[in-house]
């Protein structure tokens, strides 16, 4: 049976699939195909009626509706009522031989049916078209392809694989012929990529490049029967070979055909693999690539292409190379903007240069500010038959009705990519359910996969989702799936930040529901805040858009201990002046101060924006007096010492540290006035105050002793070894060698435990010296060689210290440093 795929110069009629298994039909059809079906029967004329006519007659005759009639020949109803009402006129061969199948038409009433078919066809007096008329040739290019170098260059090494895939190397059997699996998106430009290739490399194809559009999302594509058939006709084999053949017998002439052939074939649309996998060659040097926007990952021994967007550079020379005028280059911002707002989605950024070329008096300025609007941008982006819509809409009209549900519910998720927890708190289900339902919008090209088990929407698809929620879904639902969502994402902020602290305040601040993540050890916890940091952000932001200030504030405490983990995020400063503001608004002057004092942190451990960073502190000092906590007024003092300090404005500094520990001592906060405590060691040391250093020290490590663990307490191991760290240095610099050796003893284990490999390095250095002026040259013999052990992770000048050193020690040289830092 001869098949018409639909290629670029053919109608776009809804395609019937059937199966010729009677054997007069196929007699019939094979004398009609060859040309020979007589015009007279026993001497006298045929009366040929009209197809529509004769049809009905033959129906009415069976007693058969229109409905039974389709049942039995796998027509469609509607193309049969078309039919008979003459609507239309020019069936296709396939649909008259499945006809004459369901009417189980004798051998003269099939000859009447086959003539009546060709009369209004018109095709009487014509001889039936040469194997050549039914080629698949390649339809039209794109003459301004950019970009997709990369994946020209996988498919060029296909070409140049398959040139030799059917050499036998050492008595070895032949690799398989190459195939490709060009996979991606609506609109990523799957079928152009795949027809470029074909284009470029024509020279590399003597037997030709063919192209069959499987229609894989119609509602009845093409069966691989009628691929083969369709491509056995394109490769020159007479039709009436192929009618004679069963489907086997055909399948076995497609692969020895194919194996001879030099070609190109582009499959271009495959629904599944099942349309597909009998056609892929089993040997020769044939090249196959199919596009699907599924990855089709039932098929093996493939090559897999995953389109995504295009680069920006990309993206620019595709709007020049269409938009030719010189607008691109005038105004390369809004340019910039253009391809930002299409998502670098080629076929979003054809129908915007479309647009621009057809209104040659707008500047690109315009039709950015045009696609600006993210309600209406993915309407926006269509220009006669060609629109983002409408790509996106065939894919989405094939998901079963829960799976469409997902999709739109998943475009509420306000950051980036995301996991599979989001899909079952926004549809309420289980997390297997949730997951299937991720992985059918991923085969179906409506999500793409992102780092580690997460997926993400292109931005188009996204706003697509938002677009059919509206126009699905009730207000009410969607809103209520949105507040879910930030709930539980805020919610599990909350106990991460738990876990990371330690339990540290921000737990004791929360009133939150039980979070549905639970997390067993500290680095996961951290973990999850930073992968989902777009997500949870996004939802702190809309928590202080919907006006509610009381949840922003308990995420910014939240989160306080978190930063000392993760200062490189740029985002603190947004956090905790959300914070702050969201206090202010509640009257919370407590909580409005302590979240200036943490954006007093922030700007400057995290950006280095001294004068914000004072100002905010000082503005936490005032509220905090203002609302007489003394916790705040501590905090906001130790902030301000700590500030001045570290642009060597040291008198001052002392002052407020010292202001700091009285009042962390009144407000009864014995933590944070040993933190304080030793960040005066240090500013003491700097003022040359260094007794009241040490006896700062003393302080602490007397406090310590008081409490129920002593200084042996792990809750303050920190705090411990900080403050023996930094009067250390006073001991050094004051020349008392036993005290410092004394401090410094064992505290390198922990620094290098915890990453910090210059204190490390300085531990083992100083100390070894410390041990030579003490004439215990063994001991210090181990310290310098320690030094040198660490390799590149202690600094150059250090480890050439510690080479003098132990040259020292050879020849009864003692160290030369006299100023320690």
């Amino acid at each position: 049976m001869p098949i018409f795929v639909r290629c670029a110069h053919e109608s776009a009629s809804p395609p019937h699939e059937h199966t010729i298994v009677d054997a007069a039909a196929v007699r019939f059809w094979r004398i009609h195909e060859e040309g020979k079906a007589s015009m007279v029967r026993d001497g006298h004329p045929v009366t040929v009626s009209s197809l529509g006519r004769l049809v009905r007659r033959l129906r009415l005759a069976r007693a058969l509706t229109i409905e039974q009639l389709a049942e039995a020949s796998g027509v469609s109803v509607r193309a049969i009522g078309d039919m008979e009402r003459g609507r239309s006129t020019r069936p296709r061969h396939g649909t008259v031989a499945a006809l004459m199948q369901g009417l189980q038409l004798e051998e003269t009433e099939a000859e009447e049916l086959l003539v009546a078919a060709r009369t209004d066809r018109g095709e009487e007096a014509a001889d039936v078209p040469s194997p050549a008329a039914h080629s698949a040739p390649l339809p039209r290019g794109i003459r301004d392809f950019v970009g997709r170098e990369d994946e020209l260059r996988v498919l060029g090494d296909l070409v140049e694989e398959g040139a030799h895939s059917d050499a036998v190397v050492n008595g070895e059997v032949p690799p398989l012929p190459p195939v490709a699996v060009v996979s991606g998106v609506p609109g990523s430009g799957k079928t152009t990529l795949a027809l470029r290739l074909a284009e470029e490399r024509r020279p590399d194809f003597p037997d030709g490049a063919f192209f069959i559009d499987l229609r894989g999302l119609e509602d009845r594509p093409p069966t691989p029967d009628e691929t083969v058939v369709r491509l056995l006709s394109a490769w020159g084999v007479e039709e009436a070979r192929i009618g004679r053949l069963t489907g086997e017998e055909r399948l076995a002439l497609y692969q020895s055909t194919a194996a001879r052939l030099r070609a190109v074939v582009v499959l271009d649309n495959a629904g599944h693999e099942a349309q597909v996998r009998v056609l892929l060659p089993a040997e020769g040097r044939m090249l196959v690539i199919v596009t699907s926007r599924r990855p089709l990952t039932g098929l093996s021994g493939v090559r897999r292409l995953e389109l995504g967007a295009l680069a920006e550079s990309e993206s620019t020379a595709l709007l020049r190379s269409v938009v030719d005028d010189g607008r691109v280059d005038a105004d390369p911002d809004a340019a910039a903007r253009v391809t930002a707002l299409c998502g670098h989605l080629p076929l979003a950024l054809r129908v915007a240069a479309n647009w621009a070329v057809t209104r040659s008096g707008w500047g690109l300025r315009r039709l950015a500010d045009r696609l600006a609007d993210e309600d209406r941008r993915v309407d926006v982006l269509s220009a006669g038959d060609l629109g983002v819509g409408s790509a996106f809409q065939l894919s989405y009209s094939r998901l079963a009705p829960e799976t469409a549900r997902v999709f739109r519910l998943l475009s509420l998720i306000p950051g980036g990519d995301f996991g599979i927890p989001y899909a079952a708190v926004l549809a309420e289900t289980s997390a297997v359910e949730a997951e299937d339902r991720l992985e059918e919008l991923l085969e179906a090209g409506l999500l793409m996969t992102s780092v580690g088990d997460r997926y993400r929407f292109h931005d188009l698809l996204r706003l697509y989702g938002r677009s059919r929620n509206r126009g699905t879904d009730d207000e009410t639902i969607s809103a209520a799936a949105a507040v879910r969502l930030r709930g539980w994402l805020l919610d599990t902020v909350v106990s991460a930040a738990h876990m990371v602290s330690g339990g540290v305040e921000a737990r004791e601040r929360c009133d939150s529901t039980p979070c549905p993540e639970h997390f067993r050890t500290r680095e996961q916890a951290l973990e999850w805040l930073r992968a989902e940091s777009d997500n949870w952000l996004s939802a702190l932001r809309q928590e202080a858009e919907q006006q509610n200030p009381g949840r922003v504030v308990v995420i910014a405490f939240a989160v306080e201990a978190v930063c000392n983990s993760w200062i490189s995020w740029g985002h603190w400063s947004e956090v905790f002046a959300l914070g702050a503001r969201s206090a202010e608004a509640t009257g919370d002057l407590d909580a409005q101060a302590g979240c200036l004092s943490m954006l007093a942190w922030v700007h400057w451990q995290c950006h280095r924006q001294h004068e914000e960073a004072l100002e905010a502190a000082t503005s936490a000092l005032a509220i905090a007096s203002a609302c007489g906590s003394l916790g705040r007024q501590a905090e906001a003092y130790m902030y301000l010492g700590w500030l001045r300090d570290v642009v060597n404005d040291v008198l001052p500094a002392v002052e407020d540290i010292a202001q700091a520990m009285d009042l962390f001592l009144r407000a009864g906060d014995t933590r944070r006035y040993l933190q304080a405590a030793n960040m005066n060691i240090t500013v003491l040391r700097k003022a040359g105050r260094g007794q009241e250093a040490i006896e700062t020290h003393h302080a602490v490590m007397g406090s310590l002793a008081q409490l129920p663990g002593g200084v042996h307490d792990p809750r303050y191991a920190v705090t411990v070894r900080i403050s023996r760290y930094h009067v250390a240095f006073v001991y050094l610099n004051e020349g008392r060698w036993e005290e410092a050796a004394g401090v410094l003893a064992g505290l390198e284990q922990s620094y290098a435990d915890s990453g910090f490999h210059l204190a490390t390095t300085k531990i083992y250095l100083y100390r070894g010296h410390c041990l030579a002026h003490l004439g215990r040259a063994a001991e210090a013999e181990g310290h310098y060689r320690a030094v040198l052990g660490l390799g590149d992770s202690a600094p150059v000048d250090l480890r050439e210290e510690a080479r003098a050193g132990l040259a020292g020690l050879g020849t009864g040289t003692l160290p030369s440093r006299t100023a320690f830092e």
